[in-house]
């Protein structure tokens, strides 16, 4: 019966078409006289039974693994302004020896939220782990693998800062992260089921009611232990598990550009051009940016930093920028009152009473070029000649370039004919060497 029984099971697990009644009755045909239906499924039961593998409860070293998962069902609030009800995501942590859980409602799966609902597990457990132990979610592993999983930067970023190393789950071993299911079973039961019939309104709160019901849950004395996962965590675990770091983590994301003619490179996720030194024009640079700040790489040296912002624009540094370009854009009322300061006294008021006879009826750049030929004009003729024909223009309220040039003009004609008037002959010779008077 037993060789029979062996091949019957054989078939029934190659062909999963196969039903035990069929299998029943094609025996029936082969022995006549052999088991009724209710004692041959008894036997292929025992049969069945006996081929699976032995499984045992493995002991787990204090401080050692943290399972992470997210919850298949969903829990969410209503937003109080458009009245849409909005799902969350439930990230679940458990600690592999003491089973002490953590649970926290994020907006999503993404990477972004799956890494922060990481952070605030272990801040929860106030130490860490060596090991976290994901499910294979996109947001932890790119690639799952049996033997060599290839991880997210991001995720392999947040283990370097905090010490503890990713070692996902095998993909179809549903054993490996039993331990997280079966938090997440218990979740349903003392924290979902509670607040079916409740209302929430922003995700802080929603969050608060759930660490409500996890406390709770955590200070629940276990089934056929005398202690609570609250008590056995403090009581082996809490003091081996590595402390925290002094700064949180701060997720990085990466982007590789070029940098373009006018000297910036482009984050295209926020649409925003951020200035790096022009002589590296053409260069291959890499962004590594977070919520707040933009970091450029280029040969693997920081070339700039730059507060971070999130909309179309350009962030500028003076020290980034070529001396003509610099120039251009440095142009203001207050930029070519301070170059006429440093060179002309004279020139400086005549910029002042410029732009103060305009009153705000023109915008600044409309004197630009005649300021700049003023300038020009400064650099060409002699000093206290300039100053004076600056003078005389502000006497007049003369405030363009031209009228300043002609002035100026004027008083070199000027001059030049005042040098050239003649001066009568003396007639007094008595000083001429070899010619002598008498009387």
């Amino acid at each position: 019966m037993s060789e029979m029984t062996g091949w019957l099971s054989t078939e029934i697990s190659s062909h999963p078409h196969v039903t035990r009644q069929i299998v029943w009755e094609d025996y029936r045909v082969m022995y006549p006289d052999g088991y009724g239906k209710s004692q041959f499924f008894f036997h292929l039961a025992q049969h069945l039974k006996a081929q699976k593998p032995v499984s045992s409860v493995l002991p787990h070293e204090p401080g050692l693994k943290l399972f992470v998962d997210f919850a298949g069902d969903t829990l969410g609030y209503v937003n109080p302004e458009t009245g849409e009800y909005i799902k969350t995501q439930t990230f679940v942590a458990t600690l592999a020896c003491t089973d002490y859980a953590f649970a926290l409602c994020v907006p999503s799966q993404k990477t972004e939220d799956f890494l922060y609902a990481l952070r605030r597990a272990l801040e929860y457990y106030g130490g860490v782990p060596k090991i976290v132990a994901p499910d294979n979610l996109k947001a932890a592993v790119i690639k799952a693998d049996k033997y060599e999983p290839t991880l997210n930067k991001a995720m392999e970023d947040m283990g370097n800062h905090y010490g503890f190393v990713v070692v996902p789950c095998q993909p179809e071993k549903p054993k490996q992260k039993s331990k997280v299911e079966n938090q997440v079973q218990i979740i349903y039961h003392r924290i979902y089921a509670r607040l079916y019939n409740r209302q929430f309104f922003s995700l802080e709160e929603l969050n608060e009611a759930v660490a409500g019901f996890l406390r709770t849950h955590n200070q629940t004395r276990m089934q056929q232990r005398p202690y609570t996962r609250e008590e056995h965590f403090h009581a082996v675990e809490k003091e081996v598990l590595r402390p925290l770091p002094d700064a949180p983590y701060v997720m990085k994301r990466y982007a590789d550009v070029t940098v373009q003619q006018n000297g910036h490179v482009y984050l295209s996720c926020d649409k925003h051009y951020y200035s790096v030194p022009y002589q590296l024009v053409g260069y291959k640079a890499k962004i590594i940016f977070t919520t707040s700040l933009v970091k450029i790489f280029v040969k693997g040296e920081q070339v700039a930093v730059h507060p971070r912002v999130r909309s179309f624009g350009y962030s500028s540094l003076d020290e980034h920028l070529a001396s003509n370009t610099l120039a251009f854009t440095k142009r203001s009322a207050t930029y070519y009152k301070q170059r006429a300061q440093s060179v002309s006294e004279p020139l400086y008021l005549l910029f002042n009473a410029m732009y103060e006879c305009s009153n705000g009826s023109c915008p600044p750049e409309y004197y630009y070029k005649t300021c700049d030929m003023m300038l020009r004009l400064q650099k060409d003729y002699r000093p206290e000649l300039f100053d004076r024909a600056c003078e005389i223009c502000l006497e007049n309220r003369l405030f363009t370039g031209k009228r300043l040039e002609n002035v100026i003009k004027t008083l070199v004609q000027t001059s030049r004919e005042a040098e050239t008037t003649i001066t009568p002959n003396p007639t007094n010779h008595a000083n001429m060497r070899g010619i002598f008077f008498f009387q």
